[in-house]
């Protein structure tokens, strides 16, 4: 009998657990520290971006995924996600998961960087949720165990093997084999659009047990969050249907900046944001989608239309105030394409992994994809591995990853506020980087020191602050702008250079 512990319940948590149950001799335990529904999953709104039309074709997904990562997303990653997309859109649906359909077909959206409609949505901009709930009711209706409100604290090793997790309260869970899914790190910044249980916790783990973190400087910034509230997501789609940028006077801007304006690049889209924002005193710039008509509006986006006269507004009569906010990791526990890491034992899927896949910035809609495609091979490594007796380290997709940097695993004394830390991070490693900004903020992250992660609360600080420190020596030893990493002191990536991926492990 197999042991397989899986860490998130997001959907490469869900879509892991469903494979390995549905492989004899295997035992799955999910672990969650919120409820089995809290996950970055079930806040997505985009939608999944698959190839299901004729007119379309996998090399053409190919294609936009590669020209979005700037020159850094590994093929291979890229072929595997797109080849298996469709594939894994079946058996989600065959889980349960209801996508929106037209006449009995798949109905298709337009998002940023993609030549055809391919996006897939559910309950039109509820797609993350539809997802969580199908496959939620596929996991309670297999019967998998699931350990709902238990926080992971560490990864238990022996010799240099994992073995198992060790909870907060000390006790642990054995595994033949741990599997990563805890997704993103969207609470490093004061400004995101990730649930607050996105704090960095599978990264840090990884990191603290000796895993290699890869590609950490790269963080997507949305570029239209509501610039109110806790920023709630105004989904690409949007953008994808009509709706445009003005600047305070009411002028469009994007125009002038890429020529496919609002439908540029993520990372293109959210610092002409920022850089206007500049140029109007920090005031935000608006979405404009007042001629799409209320009617449409409330039915294609029902849940942002909701969340915006909940505030107040009614965006078929007024523009809504919009900023960037982080989004998603690029960047993460380093894997190969089947998920192992560079520890014995250990495995990473989703958000909280990195393959390369993404490059420098995340093609819109790829990253529910993501989750389901790899969820599936992941479970098929681990159990080959666990049942051939053969855990074994990952290595690099390709041979474009760097040596890795070495980081020193010595903690500060000074405790710090969360606030203060998010501060430094959004002001030091947000939409701009610069050399002396990053060495101060390394400087100060150095003296910091979490005494006692004795509750949730303490322990998601301790994981933050492994994190900051992570990603801002991979800021450093990236001297360029590249993708969703602007470095204003540096020149743009050159095409003349074959880039690499960056890699960096605590000593």
């Amino acid at each position: 009998m197999s042991r397989l512990l899986i860490i998130g319940s997001g959907v490469a948590g869900l879509t892991a657990a469903l494979e390995a149950h549905e492989r004899p001799g295997v035992s799955v335990t999910v672990v969650t520290k919120s409820t089995i529904d809290k996950s970055n999953t079930a806040w997505a709104q985009g939608g999944v971006a698959v190839v299901t039309d004729p007119a379309d074709s996998v090399q053409s997904h190919v294609d936009d995924t590669l020209v979005a990562g700037a020159g850094l997303s590994a093929l291979e990653s890229v072929m595997v996600l797109c080849a298996d997309g469709p594939q894994a859109i079946y058996d989600m649906v065959d889980d349960g998961v209801e996508f929106d359909r037209i006449d009995g077909d798949f109905a298709r959206g337009l998002e940023a960087a993609h030549s055809f409609s391919r996006i897939l949505h559910g309950g039109g901009d509820a797609t993350g949720a539809a997802i969580a709930n199908g496959l939620i009711g596929a996991v309670s209706e297999a019967g998998i165990e699931v350990l709902e409100n238990t926080f992971v604290a560490d990864l238990v090793l022996a010799d240099g093997v994992v073995t198992g997790v060790r909870l907060l309260d000390g006790s642990v869970l054995e595994a033949d084999a741990v599997i990563l899914a805890t997704g993103g790190a969207g609470q490093i910044f004061p400004y995101t659009t990730n649930p607050s249980v996105a704090t960095g916790d599978g990264i840090a783990l990884a990191l603290r047990a000796g895993a290699v973190g890869a590609d950490l400087e790269f963080y997507q910034f949305h570029p239209t969050a509501m610039a109110f509230g806790h920023n709630p997501l105004i989904s690409e789609a949007v953008r994808g249907e009509g709706g445009y940028l003005i600047d305070q006077t009411g002028k469009r801007f994007m125009q002038d900046v890429h020529e496919l304006a609002e439908l540029a690049p993520r990372d293109i889209v959210a610092r002409g944001i920022a850089d206007q924002m500049r140029a109007q005193a920090g005031e935000p710039v608006r979405l404009d989608v007042r001629h799409l008509g209320a009617e449409f509006l409330a039915k294609r986006f029902p849940t942002i239309d909701a969340t915006v006269k909940a505030h107040g507004l009614d965006w078929a009569v007024e523009p809504v105030p919009v900023s960037p906010a982080a989004h998603y990791f690029m960047g993460g526990v380093r894997v190969d394409i089947d998920g192992r890491t560079s520890v014995p034992g250990l495995y990473a899927v989703g958000e909280v992994a990195c393959n390369g896949l993404h490059g420098a910035n995340r093609l819109a809609s790829n990253s529910l994809l993501e989750g389901a495609v790899y969820g599936h091979r992941v479970v098929a490594a681990a159990v080959d591995d666990v049942e051939t007796g053969t855990l074994r380290a990952g290595g690099p997709v390709d041979e474009h990853w760097a040596a890795s940097t070495l980081i020193d695993a010595e903690a500060g004394t000074e405790q710090f506020v969360r606030a203060d830390l998010q501060q430094l991070m959004w002001e030091s490693v947000g939409l701009s980087r610069n050399e002396a900004d990053l060495e101060a903020a390394a400087k100060t992250l150095a003296t910091w020191h979490v005494s006692d992660a004795s509750d949730i609360k303490s322990a998601e600080d301790a994981n933050l602050l492994t994190v900051a420190r992570a990603m801002v020596q991979s800021a450093l030893l990236r001297r360029e702008s590249r993708g969703a990493h602007w470095r204003s002191d540096a020149q743009s990536a050159s095409d003349e250079v074959s880039p690499t991926h960056s890699t960096v492990v605590f000593a």
